[in-house]
């Protein structure tokens, strides 16, 4: 399973998917778009936004702190 995060620090939204990955035991690579510019480019070009976080789940791309979605995708029950 491949989960990748694009945030920023800043960004609250970021910080509460993080968490709820985080206490959902799902392992992900956390990418900070402030600090590079390809990374924003790899965001946008996936998402057509430019707003984080985006979440890249096995290539289904997820807008914003969308906990449904993203239970739904990594099928977590609780």
């Amino acid at each position: 399973m491949s989960v990748k995060v694009y945030s920023t620090p800043t960004c609250p939204y970021c910080t509460m998917a993080k968490s709820f990955l985080k206490q959902n035991g799902i392992k992900f690579e956390d990418i900070d778009v402030s600090k590079d510019k390809k990374a924003v480019s790899e965001m946008f070009n996936k998402s057509g936004q430019m707003g984080v976080p985006v979440l890249d789940i096995n290539g289904r791309i997820i807008i914003g702190f969308d906990r449904e979605a993203i239970k739904a995708e990594l099928k977590i029950k609780a």
